[in-house]
């Protein structure tokens, strides 16, 4: 069964998944590129971006299995560049350069149409002007079988974490306080959505929290 997934997704102790004033400068918000010291030298994180060598301990297996069974992957507008409104042009493709790090079918949520965009190594963007639920739809179906990646920002987790949509969710909590930006809990009671801490596991960089959802009860 097509499950969809949250893998890799960090936020500081005070529980904010981003900085505050994101922009071309600072595509993670002001202090967010500090959340994620604990993947930049994992062998993963490193291959993604063409790079030899990296970690091999437990941060990199955690980053490691965020990729195992993707078929497809979810983005917000935000989490695919700083472009905000209508599409000026068709020169914005990103910020992962020609080769993005997905290698599987991404679809983006925005409100303003524009054309697919296929890139090298096997990843096209599409973009989704409907509502989340035909984003996943899409997804699901260009997953073939494999599950679907919701890689953020926090407003697009948000939504589906709100609507009990995600079945599985890696977070990584950094040793840092940001004090402002995107909060990812605020305000969503996780336990009455039927989530649950599954697995948690300290490194010296992170600790590593799964949270899952118990199914139903008919």
């Amino acid at each position: 069964m097509t499950k969809l997934r949250v893998e890799g997704f960090t936020i500081s102790l005070d529980g904010y998944g981003a900085g505050p004033g994101q922009d071309l400068e600072n595509p993670l918000g002001i202090g967010g590129k500090s959340l994620h010291h604990w993947a930049f030298e994992t062998r993963t994180f490193r291959q993604m971006f063409g790079m030899d060598g990296g970690t091999t301990d437990i941060d990199d297996r955690f980053a490691a299995r965020g990729f195992d069974n993707v078929g497809a992957w979810i983005l917000g507008r935000n989490m695919f560049g700083p472009v905000r409104g209508a599409w000026p042009d068709d020169a914005w493709k990103g910020w992962w350069g020609d080769n993005p790090p997905y290698h599987v079918p991404v679809f983006v949520l925005t409100h303003h149409p524009r054309a697919p965009i296929a890139m090298e190594g096997g990843t096209t963007f599409h973009f989704v002007t409907e509502d989340m639920e035909t984003a996943l739809r899409q997804a699901q179906a260009a997953a073939g079988g494999r599950d679907v990646r919701v890689g953020g920002g926090v407003a697009t987790i948000r939504q589906y974490l709100r609507a009990g949509l995600i079945d599985e969710m890696h977070l990584a909590i950094a040793p840092v306080l940001l004090g402002a930006g995107e909060h990812l809990f605020a305000g969503i009671d996780t336990a009455k959505l039927g989530y649950h801490c599954a697995e948690h596991v300290p490194t010296a960089n992170a600790t590593h929290v799964v949270l899952k959802r118990m199914p139903a009860v008919a």
